[in-house]
């Protein structure tokens, strides 16, 4: 139940959102996307969701084009955006009956309360959305997108909002999702949360890949090149250094799959960090 990324190109008139972007994340996989502001981050998880329609390039869920096929890619798919919308008039619970039918999930109630354990919002089932915190709008919304059991989960800044409880909850939760198999995107600017969670990173700049590798084989790479870095050094190392040259350009083409249980062997660090600009 992959997550594809072919080639992806945005073009508004005379900017370039996305130029050329290409990744994989397979089943187990948690990616940690990331980049600074007007890098391309949202614009490529809102094509992803089917949202924005790309200049060129294809999306894929599990084999379905996200372009040709958007019902039944949608169908395995969870997007949470980073300011959630809810319907203030309903409350908790009725937000998952609406979601349920949505999806046609029949065992809803079942899944609704285990969710509403999971996230600490049994007192809030019957609570109007419109009268609850940011914190607690970001957790039913969440929930919410569990409730059909996707199998390609896209979450943008999961964490706002959240108190010290939450935050660890929603830490839990994305865990056990992907530990059940499902393909993890998270899009946050906490380079902590994604040190924390995530398999693997992407960093962009101006809607290119910088940087795409596993966790593990990245602080491997900068060991072996003698760097004492944090990922917050690398982060600014590469976001706020010298522009990649046309020659970096061209590794733009490859694909990197992103799975749980890759081996070092076969991640896709090989090129001393710097130089590395492959799209996942």
């Amino acid at each position: 139940m992959s997550i594809v990324v072919e080639d992806l190109h945005k073009h508004y008139q005379t900017t370039i959102a996305v130029d050329g972007l290409s990744f994989r994340v397979d089943p187990g996989g948690i990616l940690g996307l990331v980049g600074p502001n007007g890098a391309g981050k949202t614009t490529t998880i809102r094509a992803l969701a089917g949202i924005l329609t790309p200049t060129f390039g294809k999306l894929s869920i599990d084999g379905h084009d996200v372009n040709e096929d958007p019902v039944a890619a949608k169908a395995l798919l969870a997007y949470v955006p980073d300011d959630p919308r809810l319907f203030d008039q309903l409350t908790v619970w009725e937000h998952f009956r609406f979601v349920a039918a949505v999806y046609r999930v029949t065992d809803w109630t079942e899944r609704a309360e285990r969710l509403l354990v999971d996230f600490n919002l049994d007192e809030k089932r019957h609570a109007l959305a419109g009268e609850l915190s940011r914190g607690m709008r970001q957790k039913v919304a969440i929930a919410c997108g569990y409730l059909h059991d996707p199998k390609a989960i896209v979450l943008d800044e999961p964490l706002t909002g959240l108190d010290p409880r939450g935050i660890r909850d929603m830490k839990t939760s994305i865990r056990r999702r992907a530990a059940a198999g499902a393909a993890v995107i998270l899009s946050s600017h906490q380079l902590s949360l994604v040190e924390d969670i995530c398999t693997s990173i992407l960093i962009m700049r101006k809607g290119r890949s910088l940087l795409l590798g596993e966790l593990d084989q990245v602080r491997r790479d900068m060991e072996a090149e003698g760097r004492r870095e944090t990922l917050e050094d690398l982060f600014f190392r590469l976001t706020e250094g010298p522009e990649p040259d046309a020659r970096n350009g061209e590794a733009n083409a490859s694909t990197a799959a992103v799975s749980a249980g890759d081996s070092p062997e076969e991640s896709t660090a090989a090129a001393p960090i710097e130089d590395r600009n492959v799209g996942i």
